[in-house]
């Protein structure tokens, strides 16, 4: 046998057989090349729901708020357990033999470079969300905005360690355990398997043949409306905070035409980020967000309290850890009412993102080992999250005990919270504006990134389908976020929230699931390999010969 026939023969043990070619359900019309049924369920259920909230508002948010409550109290069990085992599940395959498997063969090279890529997981994952609460969490923890840890008194220096511990916790390893192993699973089964780009292909191992069937149907069609749901959410409080800095600094009232009118723009934007494509889109507004982040952090941090924040990083980096046992432990919590309303709602709301996540960075992490990808998905954001959380939870907390500035008083909200922060700083005005921009860019990647995954469940996992495609379901996330605002306000919002907890109840099930896929796929791919060395090994004592 040849090396060339070796090499195929080895390439075809590694994917699974099956007759099922990419695309071959899809329909083709209006230029687009779409997944029947994945596509028209989807697209119709958001439309419908978007109507429903435009017309109905207030039924709608006694719906899903009720549905939430539902949620949170008979499974908090299971959202608290569920990050805990993804975390031992991803410690187990990094240091065991699985962890040398490359994604997409052992001839795959990696498409981006490292600071590329860990800009791009940053943006996509959590650079909303480190705006949003950079400043306002530890504060808000701190002085018992809305409750605190373990109903420690506020004000003392336990609350100070907590503040910073839960924080860290909410937005550190956990989080991002559930969306390595969900990108994991996508990228395995698409790169090293051959199956299409799509949630279901993570099942192929259980359900073989019928996962692009019903079942698969169900699991993509569930992936698309989480996705959308959270990805609307995060527009419209991305607009809420840009467009609250906004009336901050010209000292006006935020009206509902500026959050849609912030809104339709993000999504212009965000049209214009999809037609230049992954380089000259995603990737150049991650870098830009880097950069500008980076600047601003370095501003608070150098102008800020810098010996409390140069102390807090590596004492807030201990706590977290000797904390982070008891914030995961869900028997015989007194603090209930902090524990639901924050980390429960947190897992929820993490595993409610994790399609979009998940797949996004399967996208751009072909050609990492399985402990590269591993090592970098949990540990970078999770070093980058302490150093952004100390820097700004520090500086707002000393404002607070100070007397000092806006939040003198305490928290107002947590949408002005960033910039009521800056407003005590030198050149508030300019520091705000960058604030804002950072916000809008922010969106837009995300609103990018998240119609680049829509598109691949909806089109059957193609990843080459008409740009048309992703310009349709950005689109469609600026107009659900708009037609939200229009019929409800921030209460609307509140309610596709509590849509989003509800809908992560059934995808918990799918990423444990998808645990036990992962394993027997990964194992198969470990034979593979093996058997490569062998046939390397006999070829070369064959030749010695």
């Amino acid at each position: 046998m040849s090396d060339t026939d070796l090499q195929s023969d080895l390439e075809y043990q590694s994917e699974y057989e099956t007759d099922y070619e990419v695309g071959q359900d899809n329909v083709e019309m209006l230029g687009l090349d779409i997944h029947n049924p994945v596509f028209f369920l989807s697209a119709g259920l958001v439309i419908l729901f978007a109507l429903v909230s435009l017309i109905f508002p207030g039924a709608t948010a006694v719906g899903l708020e009720t549905a939430r409550e539902w949620t949170l109290q008979t499974f908090d069990w299971l959202f608290a357990m569920t990050p805990v085992l993804l975390t031992i599940f991803c410690l187990a395959l990094a240091i065991s033999p699985l962890g040398k498997i490359r994604l997409g063969g052992v001839d795959a090279r990696p498409e981006f470079a490292i600071h590329s890529w860990i800009a791009m997981l940053f943006a996509a994952g959590v650079g909303i969300g480190f705006m949003f609460y950079g400043a306002a969490e530890p504060l808000a923890y701190y002085s018992d905005w809305f409750g605190t840890p373990f109903n420690v008194e506020p004000g003392t220096p336990e609350a100070r360690r907590l503040a910073f511990s839960a924080t860290i916790f909410h937005w550190g390893i956990s989080p991002w355990a559930i969306y390595a192993i969900v990108g994991l699973a996508l990228g395995f089964f698409t790169y090293n398997k051959g199956l299409p780009l799509t949630i279901r292909s993570a099942f192929y191992p259980i359900l073989g043949e019928r996962v692009w069937g019903f079942w698969g149907h169900v699991i993509d069609t569930l992936a698309v409306i989480s996705t959308v749901f959270g990805l609307a959410t995060t527009i419209g409080i991305g607009a809420t905070q840009a467009s609250s800095g906004v009336a901050y600094l010209l000292d006006q009232p935020v009206t509902l035409g500026m959050q849609i009118l912030l809104v339709l723009s993000i999504t212009g934007l965000a049209v214009i980020s999809v037609l230049r494509g992954m380089d000259g889109g995603v990737k150049l507004l991650s870098n830009i967000n880097m950069s500008i982040a980076l600047i601003l952090m370095i501003f608070v941090f150098i102008l800020g309290p810098t010996l409390a924040i140069v102390s807090g990083f590596g004492q807030n980096l201990f706590t977290y850890l000797i904390d982070a046992p008891a914030l995961s432990n869900w028997f015989g919590r007194e603090d209930t009412a902090w524990f639901h309303d924050w980390t429960i709602f947190y897992w929820a709301w993490w595993i409610s993102w994790s399609p979009f996540v998940g797949m996004f960075i399967a996208r751009i992490s072909k050609g990492r080992t399985v402990r590269e990808y591993l090592t970098v998905v949990i540990l970078a954001p999770v070093v980058i999250g302490v150093i952004w959380f100390t820097t700004f939870g520090e500086t707002a907390i000393q404002q607070f005990e100070a007397g000092q500035g806006d939040l003198a008083d305490g928290m107002s909200t947590a949408s002005l919270t960033l910039f009521e922060m800056l407003n005590s700083l030198p050149i508030a005005a300019i520091t705000s504006t960058a604030a804002i921009f950072l916000l809008v860019v922010f969106i837009v990647t995300s609103a990018d990134s998240g119609a680049l995954v829509v598109d691949a469940i909806t089109s059957g996992g193609k990843t080459d389908a008409p740009v048309t495609q992703r310009v349709f379901w950005a689109c469609m996330l600026g107009v659900t976020a708009s037609m939200l605002l229009y019929g409800g306000g921030r209460a609307t919002l509140q309610s596709l929230q509590a849509g989003t907890i509800t809908a992560a109840l059934p995808f918990t099930s799918i990423v444990l699931v998808s645990c036990v896929s992962l394993l027997l796929g990964m194992r198969d791919e470990l034979r593979v390999m093996k058997a490569a060395e062998e046939s390397e090994l006999s070829a070369s004592a064959s030749a010695g010969e």
